[in-house]
């Protein structure tokens, strides 16, 4: 076991050194920083003044050393559009994707797992055809239409929730949280129900499909001729052996959730990393960029080393081999 967690951390320190070379890219290649800081109008002795000041007339490999050095710390240098650290920037916006997220995950895990349990235990069943054609929809509609679709009915038509925005927070030390309020709550719903729905049908429809295989195989073939009830067969056996694979997707769907939840905070103006990314690129704000990239490179590593070891929890044959 703690060879195998070596090797996973030995993996991930390999993928970190790489995303760091491609953040640390960014200051070269994306814009040049002192304008972004100084202005147009600034004079050369001005110019150069800052660029000594940010460590730029220095050699490469001693500015990208260094950038690590700082990363490490968790200091990514000043945000060109905040005119603030880069690292209070970033932590004023976690907790409201870190949030919407966990809310949209446990609502495509909580709701998609049971249908798609349902579905494989009754693959003819009536209702099992509308959930596919619902599943179907789902997968098919992109997520910013779902938003627009979702703001059109609710706030527009029926003036139930909030369009845009977090609603009231209330801090608890550092960090600001909504689900502590009724408008915060409001303000959730149609941004988690916008990220979650393509999750949502995509752990049905696999949960769904593993079900149908594991029911055909011939350990459940065994254990009807032994006479066992055939609730002990469907959640005792057949879907402890279904959600293996699904635990693999989970965790790479959580970590898009965050990573990849620009589309939808633009469309409800979430206050999140999302929208925090989108701003920055707009503007080249490198140092968010640079800081966003090895943030998101981090969160799936770390996702990735769960996720192995949840294997071991829920298949004894890793456990038996190990």
């Amino acid at each position: 076991m703690l060879r195998f967690l070596l090797g996973r951390l030995a993996n991930g320190a390999i993928v970190m050194v790489l995303v760091s070379m491609l953040s640390f890219s960014l200051f070269n290649f994306i814009g040049d920083p002192v304008s972004n800081l100084v202005g147009e109008t600034a004079t050369v002795n001005e110019r150069d003044a800052m660029r000594r000041s940010l460590g730029l007339d220095q050699p490469l490999p001693v500015q990208y050393l260094k950038f690590v050095g700082r990363a490490v710390q968790g200091e990514f240098g000043v945000s060109y559009r905040n005119i603030e650290p880069v690292s209070r920037v970033i932590a004023s916006r976690l907790p409201a994707t870190l949030e919407l997220s966990l809310i949209a995950a446990i609502l495509a895990l909580g709701v998609g797992i049971p249908m798609g349990v349902y579905a494989g235990l009754k693959p003819r069943s009536l209702g099992t055809r509308i959930l596919q054609v619902v599943s179907l929809i789902g997968i098919s509609v992109p997520s910013f239409v779902t938003g627009i679709i979702l703001i059109l009915i609710f706030s527009i038509y029926l003036n139930w929730l909030p369009s845009f925005g977090r609603g009231d927070t209330v801090m608890l030390g550092a960090w600001s949280t909504g689900l502590l309020t009724a408008s915060g709550w409001k303000s959730l719903v149609m941004p988690a129900i916008t990220l979650a729905l393509f999750q949502l049908t995509l752990f049905m429809r696999l949960t769904r499909t593993q079900m149908m295989e594991v029911l055909r195989s011939e350990y459940i073939k065994f254990a009807r001729a032994r006479g066992l009830r055939e609730r002990s067969i469907n959640f005792r056996h057949a879907l402890r052996n279904t959600l293996i694979p699904i635990i693999t997707v989970a965790g790479l769907q959580l970590g898009s959730m965050i990573a990849f939840s620009i589309i939808t905070e633009t469309v409800f103006q979430w206050p999140g990393l999302g929208l925090l990314i989108i701003q920055a690129i707009s503007f080249g704000d490198v140092p968010v960029i640079a800081a966003y990239l090895l943030l998101i490179a981090l969160l799936f590593v770390l996702i990735n080393m769960v996720v192995d070891l949840l294997y071991f929890a829920v298949d004894p044959r890793l456990r038996a081999q190990r």
